[in-house]
């Protein structure tokens, strides 16, 4: 069983900089899609980055030049590096992953334009990040 733990969120002010974590176990090889989505109070979940197995990487629009997905050599971690924070990222950040071929979640990006929660099977419990003005 796929298990994600998230870690690294907290309390920052507006143009700060954060690097979210996601620990992942319980994979049986490497070919998995991984993601990053937000969800705000009241307002639906939101993918923001994904990374494939072959390393394609997806961002979506409202994050576009702030945020970079990154994965460690053993594809045993994920990274979320959020840089210049706004008020508006404030939202609990959650890892998912699901086994898929390369390029699956940038393929889908580029023919949707979102990244789809519906993707992904496993989740992480998520971790909060507050942004102050």
């Amino acid at each position: 069983q796929v298990q994600l733990v998230e870690s690294g969120g907290g309390s920052v002010q507006s143009g700060g900089s954060l690097r979210l974590s996601c620990a992942a176990s319980g994979y049986t090889d490497d070919s998995y899609s991984l993601g990053w989505f937000r969800q705000a109070p009241g307002k639906k979940r939101e993918g923001v980055a994904a990374i494939d197995s072959d390393g394609s990487t997806s961002y979506t629009n409202p994050v576009k030049g702030r945020f970079t997905i990154s994965q460690d050599n053993a594809k045993k971690n994920v990274y979320l590096y959020i840089n210049n924070l706004k008020p508006e990222d404030t939202a609990m950040y959650y890892c998912a992953a699901e086994p898929a071929g390369p390029g699956a979640v940038w393929t889908t990006y580029r023919t949707l334009g979102i990244i789809p929660a519906s993707f992904f099977r496993f989740w992480g419990q998520g971790t909060q990040v507050t942004v102050s003005s």
